[in-house]
């Protein structure tokens, strides 16, 4: 078994036994972030039945897997990083999910451009839930006005997304967003990792 397969296995397990813990009737979907990994690396978990994984920068996502994902229709593809105005137009050719909608301007360009595709991307609204001064997110005093004015754009958001601290207890922030979510009546939650997470995770998948 490749060790990228092991790895996400572990996380899995781990994830599982957290849940069970903290008596959440919740099964989550593992986006495994991509970014800056080969097809070496990614291979391995889509010949595993892996389908959901993330990318931060749209030249690099169309690099690496406009090809892959005409041969495989069941792939997904999440943009998890800071989404550029200018760059909306050829996001919307290969991400399927945009996790990081944080501002009005971003909402529009989105709305005018998916007009010519099929099918909408999923939107996940980025909140800024632990008010970092570095990191991107619409703050939770903004958050209500925010939606409101998304729906204006006629958008497919379907939840919300977060980057927490990196603390060691970063369910009290899953609670506070499990609350905005049945506020509003979306479906799903994005919990993204901060860059100390993602270099730990880095560190075990090489």
């Amino acid at each position: 078994m490749h060790k990228t397969v092991q790895n996400l296995l572990n996380i899995k397990t781990q994830i599982k036994t957290k849940i069970i813990e903290l008596k959440y009737n919740y099964t989550p979907e593992i986006i495994a972030v991509s970014k800056t990994f080969s097809m070496d690396h990614i291979r391995p978990l889509i010949e595993s039945g892996h389908i959901h994984f993330g990318e931060n920068k749209v030249q690099e996502a169309l690099e690496k897997w406009s090809e892959i994902k005409k041969n495989n229709k069941s792939l997904k593809l999440h943009m998890v990083g800071k989404l550029q105005t200018n760059k909306v137009k050829f996001a919307l050719k290969i991400f399927d999910y945009i996790h990081s909608l944080d501002n009005l301007k971003l909402a529009k360009k989105i709305s005018e451009e998916q007009k010519n595709y099929t099918n909408k991307p999923k939107i996940f609204i980025q909140i800024n839930i632990g008010n970092e001064d570095q990191k991107n997110g619409v703050s939770l005093n903004e958050f209500e006005a925010f939606f409101k004015k998304t729906e204006d754009f006629n958008l497919d958001v379907i939840g919300l997304m977060c980057i927490p601290p990196f603390v060691k207890n970063t369910e009290i922030y899953f609670k506070k967003m499990v609350q905005i979510k049945d506020k509003t009546n979306l479906k799903e939650l994005s919990m993204g990792m901060s860059n100390d997470y993602i270099e730990a995770a880095k560190n075990s998948a090489t």
